[in-house]
């Protein structure tokens, strides 16, 4: 079985030098751990998870919570994309991942109780339900946690400029001409929802235009089902919109559907924005213009604030925002026979 022993004669550097790379210690050299890293994969080294343990007081795993309420799971295209550059970074730094619930050994117990039980480092949060007693029975912990699209000063927080982005969507909207412009709500009881409505708004009034009654349309949990149902509403209105702005692709996708059914051309009788600019956006026809959110930096700097929280290198909770941009594609163009 070959040992840090060997490694270290094979490399030429000292046993401790080689035991602080596989720890991740600040004061070996970037280069140096990686000649020792990849000497060891070459020579089958396996190290000893328990030792290791004892010797970082560490367990080297992160717990990851992740409940959301479309039924898609970790197969949506957004949650997929940021748990993937999440890992990314956690795995090159020596962690593994563990998902987290409720149920310990087939009972209900908690998140806290199974984030003991495992012995979890820290834990990335993707919820949809904040109020769950669990869950804040966990952020009063002293677990280090960093949550995804949540604004909270108990825990570091990731998110997009989402007011940015809505406003983005209405000026975009309204330089071509649009003056009845709906939105397609995620709904105000999630963050992203409440700001990309907030955001909507401000952004509807700072152009001088009216929101009118029923353009504000609830698209419950992201899904293609409930934005073609709230493009159906939006059609029913005595005055229909000119332009639709949803606040998530899936939701944009199911109001052009909608659109469609019902007789619609888009972009020529209806203009409709997305916003994730998930993979899926740039091959639906016409091509969707959306608000990109950077799903991989999202991931990869949620992933090192987390990190640093346990390594016990930051002071107080960090809530980073992340700007976005418009991504033009085919699915808007000014109103027919002008407004």
């Amino acid at each position: 079985m070959t040992t840090i022993y060997d490694i270290a004669k094979r490399t030429g550097y000292s046993p401790t030098t080689v035991s602080k790379a596989f720890n991740n210690y600040s004061d070996v050299r970037e280069k140096t751990r990686q000649k020792i890293l990849q000497t060891a994969r070459e020579m089958g080294y396996v190290p000893n998870a328990h030792a290791r343990t004892l010797t970082t007081k560490k367990s080297w795993t992160i717990g990851v919570l992740f409940v959301e309420s479309t039924g898609a799971g970790i197969r949506h295209p957004f949650f997929s994309s940021v748990i993937e550059s999440f890992k990314q970074v956690a795995v090159d730094k020596g962690y593994a991942l563990m998902f987290i619930s409720k149920n310990v050994g087939g009972k209900q117990s908690g998140y806290l109780e199974n984030c003991r039980i495992r012995g979890v480092d820290g834990v990335v949060v993707f919820l949809s339900d904040y109020e769950d007693p669990y869950f804040q029975e966990l952020l009063d912990s002293n677990i280090p946690t960093v949550i995804v699209d949540y604004e909270t000063p108990q825990s570091h927080t990731v998110c997009s400029d989402n007011q940015a982005g809505a406003r983005l969507a209405v000026e975009y909207l309204a330089a071509l001409g649009h003056r009845r412009i709906a939105h397609i709500s995620g709904g105000l009881n999630t963050i992203p929802g409440n700001r990309r409505q907030l955001g909507y708004e401000a952004a509807m009034k700072a152009q001088g235009l009216r929101v009118k009654e029923g353009f504000i349309a609830e698209g419950a949990y992201y899904s293609q089902e409930s934005g073609y149902g709230a493009m159906l509403a939006l059609l029913q209105l005595p005055e229909r919109p000119t332009a639709v702005f949803a606040s998530g692709d899936m939701l944009a996708i199911g109001a052009i559907m909608a659109a469609r059914e019902s007789g619609l051309r888009v972009p020529g009788d209806l203009s409709v924005i997305g916003y994730d600019d998930i993979d899926l956006a740039r091959y639906v026809t016409p091509g969707l213009t959306t608000v990109r959110q950077d799903t991989g930096r999202l991931g990869s700097r949620a992933a090192e604030l987390l990190l640093s929280a346990i390594d016990g290198l930051l002071t107080g909770q960090e809530a980073l925002v992340l700007p976005v941009e418009l991504v033009v594609r085919d699915s808007c163009a000014p109103p027919a026979g002008g407004e």
